[in-house]
């Protein structure tokens, strides 16, 4: 088994990438969409965190979540964001082969097992990741500008005057190569 090293920073802020299984386009159905904000909704009930940038691709996730001070465990909220939206959304999956790991472990054909995460690590870490979140939509080919892609925080970073409607618009921004984890 792989030995997954994680960085664990108490009321870190994290940029993370969840995949969907195969890269199957379904993330932005309206049930999809739903269930992906109830579970958010429901999880952050019980293990609070903030939500500071955010896209939703067909088949990827992009965000940079802020926990509260004292606390790390970002892969139990996504352990359960992630199975809370399998259960809604479990009729969309194929069945697993009978005799693989994932028919074991019970698992749905939703999402990848893993996800990337990165810490985020000073103002200028994490303004780059935010960028690349926004221009993300772009960068796949879903729209010609990031105001242009509804599913995104993009739209809450302009009215807060962080953005111009027109950010990127005709250039396309430089990120460091390190950023990502598609």
């Amino acid at each position: 088994m792989p030995n997954y090293r994680r960085h664990f920073v108490p009321g870190g802020k994290y940029f993370f990438t969840l995949v969907t299984y195969d890269r199957r386009p379904w993330l932005c159905h309206e049930k999809a969409r739903r269930a992906l904000r109830d579970a958010i909704t429901c999880v952050r009930t019980s293990f609070p965190f903030a939500i500071d940038a955010w896209v939703l691709l067909p088949d990827h996730v992009h965000c940079i979540l802020t926990l509260p001070a004292g606390d790390a465990d970002f892969p139990e909220r996504w352990r359960r964001i992630k199975a809370m939206v399998s259960r809604r959304c479990g009729d969309w999956a194929g069945e697993p082969a009978p005799d693989s790991s994932r028919a074991r472990r019970k698992e749905r054909l939703l999402w990848q097992r893993r996800f990337w995460e990165h810490a985020i690590r000073d103002d200028n870490d994490f303004a780059a990741h935010v960028d690349y979140i926004h221009y993300n939509p772009v960068k796949h080919g879903w729209c010609s500008m990031p105001a242009d892609w509804p599913y995104s925080t993009f739209h809450r970073y302009v009215a807060a005057g962080l953005y111009p409607m027109d950010w990127a618009a005709g250039r396309v921004p430089v990120f460091p190569e390190s950023i990502g984890g598609e």
